[in-house]
């Protein structure tokens, strides 16, 4: 099996107006909200390559109340998450699939499974406020012991028929997301959970253990005070970091550059740390 691909990140944010306003900041385009039926919302920024991060806030309680009690397993991973780490972070790595039932079959045969699946529709907006039916099935994995974070495969069953292109375009000048960070006791054990899951190839990055998907790579440093595996942040790629630390000091926005990247440190909305780095 090849390395199936990257296709978004989930940041849990205490509510999406202060998400929306920090990631403005930064010199993302945020998407107009988007509304799940089991009472969570979400602010995504897409790129260009068709990934995104996912800011997740709870819109409705009682719903999310309700989706938790019948075992859903999408509001259970963000509900274990907040309760260890919180309710700001980096809380899922969500694989692109375009057969989501093999992927549950297959992690249940390899015992990773993490859960009931979840299908789902939602209205989907561009920029302009146009809308249009989206609709996702997801298979759920997880590592022996658990995680902090939940990890899982979606499929896009129908893809909104909506130009994103205006919501690809970053002040910041970001294309992409280059990789996740994270940190496990036990590197190894954790990258070959993430090998089992994705069919990435566990390797060494910068003296970190990585796991190499399709379009980006999961890079895990060790900490032996974690007591279970946590994502810590998110490097992306843009044209040319020069000009995204002018946007930066224009907007105040605290950074330090170390080996040509720019690293800005978690903050309320944000969620986890971000680095910028020059791509092609």
């Amino acid at each position: 099996m090849s390395a199936r691909a990257l296709d978004h990140l989930v940041l849990p944010v205490a509510g999406l107006g202060p998400a929306r306003a920090r990631l403005s900041a930064l010199g993302f385009t945020v998407a107009p909200e988007g509304v799940h039926p089991f009472g969570t919302v979400n602010a995504c920024v897409y790129f260009a390559d068709g990934t995104f991060i996912e800011p997740l806030a709870v819109g409705d309680a009682a719903a999310v109340e309700a989706a938790a009690a019948a075992g859903n397993s999408f509001v259970l991973g963000d509900r274990r998450f907040r309760a260890a780490r919180g309710e700001e972070g980096l809380s899922a790595i969500v694989l692109a699939t375009g057969d989501a039932e093999a992927d549950h079959a297959r992690f249940t045969r390899l015992g990773i499974c993490g859960g009931p699946m979840v299908e789902f529709s939602r209205p989907s907006l561009d920029r302009d406020g146009k809308a249009d039916i989206a609709s996702f099935l997801l298979a759920f994995a997880a590592p022996e012991g658990g995680a902090d974070a939940f990890f899982f495969a979606c499929e896009r069953r129908k893809v909104p028929m909506i130009d994103r292109r205006a919501l690809e375009r970053h002040a910041n000048g970001a294309t992409r997301i280059v990789a996740v960070e994270a940190e496990a006791a036990d590197p190894r054990g954790f990258a070959d959970f993430l090998a089992a899951m994705s069919g990435g190839a566990p390797g060494e990055d910068g003296g970190r253990v990585a796991v190499a998907l399709a379009n980006a790579a999961v890079r895990i440093a060790r900490n032996s005070d974690a007591r279970a595996p946590r994502l810590t942040g998110i490097v992306f790629g843009v044209r040319d970091p020069d000009a995204t630390a002018a946007l930066f000091n224009a907007g105040a926005i605290g950074y330090q550059r170390r080996d040509g990247r720019l690293h800005v440190p978690a903050s309320a909305g944000q969620g986890p740390g971000f680095v910028f780095e020059e791509t092609p």
